[in-house]
């Protein structure tokens, strides 16, 4: 397997057998988080951030500075050239001559690939638009290997905005490379995009439903996610779908009690705080496991690690 140079736009990218590798370097990256290193000693990491983000740009920085490198970038477009007219080919161009690497976020889908076309050096998807989010995909993956020990033979649900919210499109395809039972749960309205669940169905058996109600206990894994108000073209209708799934105490009497609870973060009112308590939540660790994938993605691209 090769990674050195490899740009990671999109998690249909790589087979299964390269995705597991990932996760067996993130897991070795797990001490090496806690003591630092300095194997990308030398290396920086540039950070365009077209949309605002907390975790992600700073899990990024995170990995970087425990591997020994160093990062630069903006995490507001308004700041930058951008906002005196550069577009992104020109943007890409010029960063790539300060840094070894860029993670790029953009509003608009296909600004990943694009900003691939024109760089020398590699491109990591940092999401784009309502269409991935590669890197976050990863993360979650890790993140149910660890705490399952398997993601073979697991009931995995995605909840929530499964049309504007690209965690679940790079979830889903990702998912789809293993032996997996997927429920894709959310209003009519906001139901996974067909190009999605037709590359998906012929791969996995996936059931769409409304009502979680109906199938949390039949669940190993729930994936909750927040309606995304800021890919609504219509402001009414994400009135409409607003407050559509709370999960707290009650709707968890079902759950089987080895269930655990992922969410990408941020979150608004879609998990009630009574639920970071339990047993079942999961999604504080995602954070953590977020450096160590990153870590082990930098180290892979940048060929400190085979």
């Amino acid at each position: 397997m090769e990674f050195e140079g490899r740009d990671i736009i999109s998690i249909r990218d790589f087979s299964r057998e390269e995705i597991d590798y990932i996760l067996k370097v993130a897991g070795a990256m797990e001490p090496i988080a806690k003591r630092g290193s300095d194997m990308l000693r030398g290396k920086i990491l540039a950070t365009l951030f077209f949309e605002p983000s907390t975790r992600t740009r700073l899990s990024f920085e995170a990995a970087m500075h425990k591997l020994g490198g160093s990062a630069i970038g903006f995490a507001e477009a308004e700041i930058a050239s951008v906002r005196k007219g550069e577009n992104l080919a020109d943007t890409v161009r010029t960063v790539e001559n300060y840094a070894d690497v860029i993670a790029i976020r953009h509003p608009l889908e296909g600004a990943a690939r694009l900003a691939a076309e024109f760089a020398k050096v590699p491109i990591i998807n940092g999401g784009s638009g309502a269409e991935e989010h590669p890197t976050q995909a990863l993360l979650d993956l890790y993140t149910i290997l660890k705490e399952k020990d398997t993601i073979d033979g697991l009931k995995i649900a995605l909840v929530g905005d499964l049309r504007y919210g690209r965690t679940v499109h790079s979830l889903a395809y990702a998912l789809s490379n293993y032996d997996v039972k997927l429920y894709l749960v959310s209003p009519e309205s906001l139901k996974m995009r067909r190009e999605v669940i037709e590359e998906i169905r012929g791969k996995i058996p996936v059931v769409e439903e409304t009502n979680i109600a109906k199938v949390i206990s039949d669940l190993d894994v729930l994936y909750v996610t927040r309606i995304q108000k800021e890919r609504f073209p219509d402001p009414a209708e994400y009135i409409k779908v607003k407050g559509s799934y709370k999960i707290d105490l009650e709707i968890l009497k079902n759950a089987k009690k080895d269930m655990i609870i992922l969410h990408p973060l941020p979150r608004v009112d879609e998990i009630a705080p009574e639920v970071d308590n339990t047993p079942h939540a999961r999604y504080f660790q995602q954070v953590w496991n977020g450096i160590v994938v990153r870590m082990a993605l930098l180290a892979l691209i940048l060929g400190a690690v085979k």
